[in-house]
């Protein structure tokens, strides 16, 4: 086996790890909410881990962790309950997607930590919207303009505010511990 092979397979074994410690995060972390629903939807705790694995692992490692947390929370705890989960793994697949690409392509400075984490929050949030929309066929939720304000704007305010606050300084103390690559 020779070096650059070596470097590969540490990265990819890196990578893997980290990705199942956010996949187990996004198992657990709910649970501090779990006893009242409304403090759980507005702080969105399983979004942490995705949008941290984006930055650690890349974006398909998080890709794949957004998408498969929900309906592995669900078929575990029976949260987030379906389809709603559904819309929720269209929503974390996405963050960790492009979390992951834009923390990849910008520069690898502080303020593109937030860059990255604002727009991938924005873009999972529009993805959520249409996938409520694609399931009004499905279940009989009703979805309008009204609700998607509410949902990905008003009620998760204070989610979008925690998020903000924490995800890019757990980031920046990665990078100075350099578990994060610069």
């Amino acid at each position: 086996m020779n070096a650059t092979t070596r470097v590969k397979s540490r990265k990819s074994l890196k990578n893997l790890t980290a990705s199942g410690v956010c996949l187990a995060l996004c198992m657990l972390l709910p649970f501090l909410t779990g006893q009242i629903p409304q403090i759980g939807n507005a702080l969105s705790p399983m979004h942490i881990p995705v949008l941290i694995c984006g930055f650690i692992a890349g974006p398909f490692y998080a890709a794949v962790i957004g998408l498969a947390a929900p309906p592995l929370r669900f078929a575990l705890f029976t949260t987030p309950p379906m389809p709603m989960g559904i819309a929720m793994s269209f929503e974390l697949m996405v963050y960790g997607l492009v979390v992951g690409l834009l923390y990849k392509w910008l520069p690898k400075k502080n303020a593109y930590i937030y860059i990255s984490l604002i727009i991938s929050m924005i873009a999972g949030r529009v993805v959520w919207g249409i996938a409520r929309l694609l399931l009004l066929g499905v279940a009989d939720l009703p979805f309008t303009w009204e609700l998607f304000i509410s949902g990905a704007l008003l009620n998760a305010i204070p989610g979008i505010i925690l998020h903000i606050a924490i995800i890019p300084v757990i980031i920046m103390a990665l990078k100075r511990t350099k578990a994060i690559a610069e």
